[in-house]
């Protein structure tokens, strides 16, 4: 398997979360083996919970899953640059790779504004891989907000 592959999986579970009517963020998270443990799209508008976007769900369900908040030598995919609160949770679960598509301008933590996941501050860094499918990603998100503010209207 490879990064492309499981972008591609992370574009799916952002089409989910679409069609419920959410933001349309994917993530999915694998092993050292390439063993899928979780995937998800975010939930934040259907589960009114502001802790549901895509990369804190699927590190809660592999967590669960493996009986261990420590995620040691996991990749996660995800179609948007997380977030503050994601990449410190990224950190936190130790993951060891972040593959992500589409930079995010406004709210990027990783490498836009922060640089949370690789900072010498904390002790742990994450091996960062940005741009696999970003267009792909770019689009989805786009396409999103131009219905979302044409129906505002």
């Amino acid at each position: 398997m490879n990064d492309i592959f499981w972008m591609n999986r992370a574009i799916e579970a952002a089409r989910e979360a679409e069609n419920v009517g959410e933001v349309p963020i994917g993530a999915c998270l694998i092993d050292e083996n390439g063993e899928i443990l979780a995937v998800a799209g975010n939930r934040t508008i259907p589960f009114s919970a502001p802790t549901a976007p895509a990369e804190i769900l699927v590190l809660r369900e592999a967590a669960a899953k493996i009986g261990n908040y420590r995620l040691l030598n996991s990749t996660i995919y995800t179609t948007i640059e997380p977030c503050a609160m994601c990449a410190g949770a990224l950190v936190n679960a130790r993951v060891k790779r972040l593959v992500y598509g589409a930079k995010d301008e406004r709210f990027g933590a990783v490498e836009t504004h922060f640089r949370i996941c690789d900072s010498e501050k904390l002790n742990h860094r994450i091996e960062i891989e940005a741009g696999i499918l970003a267009e792909d990603c770019r689009i989805l998100m786009q396409n999103f907000f131009r219905r979302r503010r044409k129906h505002a209207r």
